[in-house]
């Protein structure tokens, strides 16, 4: 027997009862996940430290902070989300009222990532509760620190009747998806989302995938080299490279290239320091075994700048190679970690060749002044999010999406379309009993037929 059978029998007869779709219950919800995030922030920055070495700046910036915007964009919104949206009626079902009514989904399961152990699991549940739902939600292992501490403390401060933590590794991530959840959320690898989704297919589960790939970052002649390079540096190393949306290797024009990674190298001492094992600003890889893995990513590389390495620490320099060849393994697969390759291109119109020889990207980032340029990016490339001249900053935009495209993921939220995804938009049409045209109604004839044909035009 499923362990957790119980548990979600509890949680739908629970949602059954009506008490998650008031208004007031999610706006209280969400005010008390804002109460554990501030009277726990220091806990909380302390397991992010100890999970990822993440500085607390870093930290507040990329978890807390982002969370607590999220909540608070979202409880001034919720009402006018959770309206009902007017739409238009055809004129042979005149006179009548149709509308989309937003209604929860039911019994949502949400499983975190352990490189924003706090911000990829709460920010998926913030949606989950504004849309009136009841939710599993389960941290990663790999974070141990932070899993621990949302396990202690967070269910001091929510509904444990409509919201429940699960802790523990694949075997209970696999007992929950094995579950008829009404959807699942799922932040992560690739390997794991397939592993998901054929657990979901069993239920008929519909499933959102945040997952990652190999994000470009392109660097044209005519981009201003220094700031460039600020940003691509700040874009990739932000959490030591564990981002799924950081720039995964660079293309740059031939004849910028080397003043670019001259530029990065620069730009690196100035965030870290000549040493950055010792700066306080500069992540930890999140366990031993990726940190092999990555590590032997190395291996027969050109290595221009770092490529220092302490396995006691799980330590990587910020590192960045030159000449990697297209068999490579660092062009494979997604690095997810501080190396960054650098490839030489001869135009814009080659960088979108080489784009193509992988899957469609989690984010497209381009770096030029000239907007034809920028536009034959737009119109040629697919990508999950797309930002031109920075990296990453698309994120802060609440007003806009985040997810993926292709096997970069499927499905997105943040806002209102987290909301959406959590939400059944379900139509409702209400007709009026007068004028009940008789024209739809057998006996048919060649004379309503061509009436119906004018109605429909």
């Amino acid at each position: 027997m499923n362990p957790f059978e119980k548990t979600l029998k509890q949680l739908k007869s629970h949602f059954d009862s009506g008490l998650t779709r008031p208004l007031s219950w999610r706006s209280n919800q969400l005010e008390q996940l804002q109460r554990f995030l501030t009277e726990n922030e220091k806990s909380l920055l302390k397991a992010l430290k100890s999970d990822l070495n993440k500085h607390p700046s870093e930290a507040r910036l990329t978890e807390l902070q982002f969370l607590q915007s999220d909540i608070k964009q979202t409880i001034k919104a919720l009402p006018k989300w959770n309206k009902a949206r007017t739409v238009s009626n055809p004129l042979l079902a005149w006179p009548a009222n149709s509308q989309l009514v937003p209604e929860p989904l039911g019994t949502i399961l949400i499983l975190g990532a352990w490189n924003y152990p706090l911000q990829l699991l709460l920010a998926p549940l913030i949606a989950a509760i504004a849309a009136g739902n009841c939710a599993v939600i389960k941290p990663s292992e790999h974070a141990t620190a932070t899993a621990d501490l949302l396990a202690r403390q967070l269910p001091d401060y929510l509904d444990n009747s409509a919201i429940k933590i699960v802790t523990g590794a694949v075997t209970e991530s696999q007992q929950l998806t094995a579950l008829p959840f009404d959807h699942i959320f799922y932040t992560g690898g690739e390997q794991a989302a397939k592993a998901i989704m054929a657990a979901a297919a069993e239920n008929l589960t519909p499933v959102t995938l945040e997952l990652g790939g190999k994000s470009p970052a392109v660097v044209l002649a005519d981009a201003p080299i220094q700031v460039a390079a600020r940003r691509i540096v700040w874009g990739k190393f932000l959490n030591a490279g564990q981002t799924c949306i950081a720039p995964d290797y660079v293309l740059a024009e031939d004849s910028i290239k080397e003043q670019l990674i001259a530029a990065m190298k620069q730009e690196l001492i100035n965030f870290y320091g000549k040493d950055p094992q010792q700066s306080d600003g500069y992540g930890r890889i999140i366990h031993q075994n990726h940190w092999q893995r990555l590590t032997q990513m190395l291996e027969d590389e050109d290595v221009v700048v770092g490529g220092d390495s302490d396995k006691n620490e799980c330590y990587i320099a910020p590192t960045i190679v030159d000449g990697v060849k297209n068999n490579s393994a660092l062009m494979q697969e997604e690095i997810f970690g501080p190396i960054l390759p650098v490839l030489t291109i001869k135009s814009a119109a080659d960088a979108i060749e080489k784009i193509h020889c992988h899957p469609k990207p989690l984010a497209l980032y381009v770096f030029s002044n000239n907007p034809r340029l920028l536009d034959l990016f737009t119109q040629q490339v697919s990508a999950g999010n797309v930002c031109y001249n920075d990296t990453l900053m698309f994120m802060l935009n609440d007003e806009m999406p985040f997810g993926g495209v292709g096997q970069s993921g499927m499905g997105r939220y943040h806002g209102k379309w987290g909301f959406d995804t959590f939400s059944h938009l379900k139509p409702i049409m209400k007709r009026s009993f007068r004028f009940d045209v008789a024209l739809r109604y057998p006996p048919y004839s060649k004379f309503k037929d061509k009436i119906l044909s004018w109605f429909s035009h």
